[in-house]
């Protein structure tokens, strides 16, 4: 091999090699990023044992995640695995109308003082629009993922209703994922668990703004079909 063929082949394996250590990097800094929100959320408060829990199942699940990317990209990290079909498609009248029963039916059990699903502004509905929000004539948010971990991000962080925040933003997330067919694995298990659940919605309760990206990620990569807890 020629002098300047071997200088090049070795200048082009050393450019391929620096870009993969650059991506590895990466995926260390969004794990390390997942990590300090962690650490951020058990040493602002106390934690109730399921919520423990399901901090510890989030990021446990997340690095596995985080692992099956390689499997898919060796360029760069993305969002991957996820589902373009979407036979739901969610209305805020739609939504608005499951709240409502949820309402009477607490109501019934005496739970209720009439202020459950009262919304204080119109931040829900404004969530609920946005996840369908289209750009140059394409989806801002293309999956079914990306449409669900937004609108959990979203009304988590509206904090819209007057009453019955925590319940109405659990129960719309699992209801989206059910209705597109996402809720369940195939051998008939959730894909999410209730305490990771609700460890996702504090973590996007307690986070900051500059946050929201991996806090995305992280919910679509536990949501998503590669994904199998």
């Amino acid at each position: 091999m020629c002098k300047k063929c071997t200088y090049l082949h070795i200048l082009k394996g050393y450019t391929i090699n620096e870009k993969r250590l650059k991506e590895q990097n990466a995926r260390l800094l969004e794990l390390e990023r997942a990590v300090k929100l962690l650490g951020q959320v058990i040493e602002g408060r106390e934690l109730a044992h399921d919520e423990a829990d399901g901090l510890l199942r989030v990021i446990t699940d997340y690095a596995h995640a985080l692992s099956l990317l390689d499997q898919y990209d060796h360029h760069k990290l993305k969002i991957g695995a996820t589902t373009r079909r979407a036979p739901f498609v969610l209305t805020y009248d739609a939504a608005r109308a499951a709240i409502d029963r949820m309402a009477e039916q607490m109501h019934r059990e005496g739970r209720s003082l009439g202020l459950f699903g009262r919304e204080k502004d119109d931040s829900f509905k404004s969530a609920v629009g946005t996840i369908y929000q289209t750009f140059g004539g394409r989806d801002l948010y293309p999956s079914v993922e990306e449409k669900a971990a937004h609108l959990l991000y979203f009304v988590v962080k509206n904090h819209g209703f007057v009453d019955g925040n925590k319940r109405i933003r659990a129960a719309l997330f699992v209801w989206f994922l059910h209705a597109n067919e996402l809720l369940y694995l195939s051998d008939g298990r959730r894909r999410l668990a209730d305490n990771a659940l609700v460890a996702l919605t504090l973590l996007i309760a307690e986070s900051r703004p500059a946050d929201k990206d991996v806090l995305i990620k992280v919910v679509i990569n536990l949501i998503n079909r590669e994904n199998k807890p």
